[in-house]
């Protein structure tokens, strides 16, 4: 038992060097092609702020897909839950009146209770994860439309009927005004739930399940309740990245978070999690998150066309992924 531990250890610190070099190759070619007039405008201070602002939503869902695929399974309606509880927020606030703690909490709740629909339907039903998920996708993203009319809620904060309360504006500010609050949030979390997979019980019945769910369960591994509460805490975590969102751009709007699913599963892979399970690090998660946010901040700072941008960054997924791949052999 203590040579397989070693042996994942080992794979997983393997895995986290391959990573990082991936990452610094990055950062130093993203140094050199960005420089314009002999200006470094990637390395500027308040772009490199700006890539972490971008990082941090995306990088709050990868914590959660993280701990998802380990599992083995998949959660692709995180990105209609953005849609869903950015609506929510934004309306509970300016439509019903309710100030940022009880809005924020409530908002938790809902999201907690979506993951809980999933994690049920897999466990209980007996379904595949990517069908329900794929189901629950349409479902929140018809219920935040149904919601909000079809139509995005906009945030203007003060006191009185129909203002946001001034707290929730603390989610588009800077520390010092260079260090954005979302970036701070993003730590935090990741810090905690990197403390939560490797140093609990919990973490370690995620790997196990992940990579053996019949030998897990005659190891009297409760399966279905870890797997129902991973679905939770994923949604859940999809909820905070909503909140951030809705602050980020003052509007909540039920067509928000399209296509987030596929950018934190591509931050997850870059990062080394397996998507057979079993296998992966929320360092490797942070690694490929800040890869893809670097990516997006290069193309958009030489001017790539949008369209074009989709295509050489579906490339450099493949090529980063398989970088980071084990080969097997024949």
């Amino acid at each position: 038992m203590n040579n397989g531990k070693q042996s994942k250890n080992e794979s997983d610190a393997q895995t986290d060097a391959k990573c990082h070099r991936l990452l610094v190759i990055i950062f130093v070619v993203a140094s050199v092609v960005c420089v314009k007039d002999g200006k470094n405008n990637f390395l500027d201070l308040r772009n490199l702020m700006n890539v972490l602002r971008a990082v941090s939503e995306n990088g709050i869902i990868a914590i959660g897909m993280t701990m998802i695929l380990i599992l083995g399974d998949i959660d692709l309606s995180v990105g209609s839950v953005v849609g869903l509880i950015s609506t929510g927020c934004a309306y509970l606030m300016v439509k019903s009146g309710l100030g940022f703690v009880p809005a924020v909490l409530l908002s938790l709740v809902i999201g907690g209770l979506f993951g809980l629909f999933n994690g049920l339907c897999i466990t209980k039903l007996k379904l595949q994860a990517f069908i329900v998920t794929l189901a629950s996708m349409n479902i929140a993203r018809g219920l935040a439309r149904f919601w909000a009319n079809g139509i995005g809620i906009p945030l203007a904060y003060g006191e009185g009927e129909g203002m946001a309360p001034p707290a929730f504006e603390v989610l588009q500010m800077r520390i010092g005004g260079v260090v954005p609050v979302p970036a701070i949030i993003f730590l935090i979390l990741l810090i905690i739930f990197h403390i939560v997979l490797t140093k609990t019980t919990f973490g370690r019945q995620i790997y196990a399940i992940g990579g053996n769910r019949q030998a897990a369960y005659l190891s009297g591994i409760k399966v279905d309740r870890i797997k129902t509460y991973a679905f939770m805490l994923c949604a859940m975590l999809a909820s905070v990245a909503a909140m951030i969102h809705a602050a980020q751009i003052s509007q909540g709007g039920p067509n928000e978070g399209q296509g987030y699913e596929l950018n934190a599963v591509a931050a997850c892979a870059i990062g080394g999690t397996s998507l057979a399970g079993g296998k992966g690090t929320l360092i490797g998660t942070l690694v490929g998150a800040l890869i893809l946010g670097m990516l997006d901040n290069v193309l958009g700072l030489k001017g790539v066309n949008s369209n074009l941008q989709l295509v050489v960054k579906g490339f450099l997924i493949i090529i980063a992924v398989f970088m980071q791949a084990d080969k097997v052999k024949d």
